[in-house]
């Protein structure tokens, strides 16, 4: 058949119900893919909320989407599947995750998709692998391994380094299908060390040329999709040298340099996680509080924060939310990331903590299998030679340990009044919100020993796999009522999963179901509504990263979907597993409930189990934040 020449009209706005005038005709051109290719050649699509806008000599598309017809069509539905007392929801949207590694060796991105994620976004907290010159892998290695306590070996062998320029890692990551949707932010740490090298690792000050190349480069990343930028500073995330990050002492000018790369444009996101000057008095927050202000305001886009409750200035939160309201009222757009649940470690004797891992005695049989080991420390001449022991010191030059660490060990019969057994007795999940009476300090008391003893005999019982929770921020006298307080205010956004980091001492990206499996209750019962916990997983997510073809389970928009069996939901118990390069470990937590989560139609986990498909791709912001491009 010859080829059709000409115009025809393949899809039409059956929506527009508006009086108008045509002045003139244009074409157009839309990339398409999958369903939406066979829609069109089946003369079964229509374009959906579509118009069009003339921008600086260029005529743009805003909000059109192929809508496949497939609705009462079973000659084009796959499967049908019913849903009668199960809830349907959209895919979930994580703002907060550290997956910049884990892409390049897991494709599947789990354990998202096994707790109803479909879109994630990376590059938090300031750390990431680009932009990289050839010398520096290896410290940008050791910033990572520090922060977020991925081993060291893992990214040697899995992370491939095949760029230098953010724009070509972002081609790199988008060369490799997954099973999530995911978004990239520019990482601080790297485009300062890109451009400082060896005098952003010593905190100098940056020169003004400093600051107009690293600007430069941002604003190449923006201009290839980059969703944003984002910055840390807090003195609890050092590299594995033990310095601190290159970008946590940046001053007024360099951000607001950076920030200002933002001006004008329609789309893009900051993301900041910072002490505060948690120890350095009302002075020092107001100093630092003015520096958020600063970028949101130079910026012109909506800038979101780490939000805890943290021990000591206990009342540090309300001070974050009281000069958030106020600027938000002086028109600027910011938002405070707040977790599901307290946020601390897991600890055990093999994770990356645990409190006798600086002992003596200990270290003579550290390298032993694990239940070797834990036959060894249960021999009672080792045991009381131990807790006769003081702990070595672990923080320090060589060490990503924080000094906080240390303080906490000198003082661990008090603190563990927080730490609890993480699995109790006819509980097929972990209790995140223990009663005080659980904890290893009331234990000890009831025992007639000392609360280290206590902690001891529960870390070498059996196998050695007993497993210790110790929430450090958001969890006080047996509650989490803070975190309710942080999840019902009008600014917060659901985040802080770090999904991807932190393998060997927390598993968080198990938050979206804990959200809703402890806050989804009715507000009468103590909880959120179902509804509200929804929609901040998804539709509240999503609009906060620019996204407006997901979050919504509505036509034209992306089918990225969650069947759930709420009676069913639960977070399952977090597993050590060795599936990380170089035979590297981790905790992973599945989840229960979820008979199947879609990402764009195709399913990419079913029955607590990911699937081989793999529709995700990087998401690439447009020039304008109502668009958005998967390729």
């Amino acid at each position: 058949m010859a080829k059709e020449r000409g115009r025809k009209v393949i899809a039409q706005n059956r929506k527009a119900r508006h009086d108008f005038t045509i002045e003139d005709v244009y074409e157009a051109g839309m990339v398409l893919v999958g369903t939406e290719v066979k829609s069109l050649r089946a003369g079964r699509a229509s374009l959906v909320d579509g118009y069009a806008l003339f921008e600086n000599g260029e005529i743009w598309l805003r909000g059109p989407y192929v809508m496949t017809e497939y609705h009462n069509n079973p000659d084009a539905t796959a499967e049908v599947i019913d849903a009668d007392g199960l809830v349907v929801a959209p895919g979930f949207v994580d703002l907060h995750t550290h997956y910049d590694a884990q892409a390049f060796w897991d494709s599947s991105l789990s354990p998202s998709p096994l707790h109803g994620v479909t879109t994630v976004m990376m590059g938090n907290c300031g750390v990431g692998f680009a932009p990289v010159h050839d010398d520096a892998h290896d410290k940008l290695i050791e910033l990572m391994e520090g922060v977020e306590d991925i081993p060291g070996a893992a990214l040697a062998e899995g992370v491939t380094f095949d760029w230098q320029s953010f724009p070509e890692y972002m081609d790199a990551l988008d060369r490799m299908p997954h099973s999530l949707d995911f978004l990239v932010q520019v990482p601080h740490d790297p485009l300062r060390m890109a451009i400082m090298g060896d005098r952003a690792l010593a905190q100098e000050v940056a020169t003004p040329a400093d600051i107009d190349a690293m600007c430069r480069t941002l604003g190449e990343a923006l201009d290839a999709g980059a969703a944003g930028f984002s910055t840390g500073r807090t003195d609890n995330h050092r590299t594995t040298a033990g310095v601190a990050t290159p970008a946590s002492d940046a001053d007024a000018r360099e951000l607001a340099g950076l920030a200002a790369v933002f001006r004008g444009r329609e789309r893009g996101v900051l993301q900041l996680v910072s002490d505060f000057n948690l120890l350095h008095g009302p002075e020092g927050f107001d100093a630092e509080f003015d520096l958020v202000e600063l970028l949101a305001r130079e910026s012109g886009r909506p800038l979101s924060m780490t939000w805890l409750q943290r021990d000591p200035g206990a009342e540090q939160w309300r001070a974050i939310r009281s000069r958030t309201e106020a600027a938000v009222a002086k028109g600027l757009p910011m938002s405070l990331q707040a977790g599901a649940r307290g946020i601390g470690v897991i600890l055990g004797l093999d994770t990356t903590f645990h409190p006798f891992m600086g002992f003596p005695g200990y270290l003579e049989v550290a390298a032993m299998p694990l239940a070797e080991r834990a036959a060894a420390l249960r021999e009672p001449s080792r045991k009381a030679r131990i807790l006769s022991e003081k702990s070595g010191r672990l923080s320090g030059d060589g060490t990503s340990v924080p000094p906080i660490v240390d303080l906490m060990l000198a003082k661990l019969g008090l603190i563990s009044a927080r730490m609890f057994p993480l699995m109790t007795s006819g509980r097929r999940s972990p209790d995140y919100e223990p009663p005080v009476t659980q904890s290893f300090y009331v234990v000890a008391k009831q025992r007639g020993c000392t609360a280290i003893e206590a902690l001891y005999d529960y870390l070498v019982e059996g196998d050695g796999s007993n497993l210790v929770h110790f929430p450090i921020f958001n969890y006080n006298d047996g509650s989490l009522a803070v975190v309710g307080e942080m999840l019902q205010h009008p600014r917060a956004l659901y985040g802080l999963s770090d999904s991807g980091a932190h393998v060997g001492t927390i598993c968080d990206a198990s938050t979206t179901t804990y959200l809703m499996t402890r806050w989804g209750h009715p507000i009468a019962d103590g909880g959120l509504g179902i509804e509200r916990v929804i929609e901040m997983l998804t539709r509240r997510n999503a609009r906060h990263m620019g996204l407006n073809d997901r979050g919504e389970i509505a036509l034209g928009l992306r089918a990225d979907l969650n069947l759930i069996d709420a009676s069913r939901l639960d977070t399952g118990a977090p597993q050590i597993v060795r599936d990380l390069p170089a035979g590297g470990r981790r905790l992973l937590q599945k989840g229960e409930g979820y008979l199947g989560t879609w990402v764009a139609g195709q399913a990419v986990a079913r029955h607590g189990e990911v699937t081989s498909a793999r529709p995700g791709r990087l998401v690439r912001l447009s020039a304008d934040s109502s668009r958005s491009r998967s390729r």
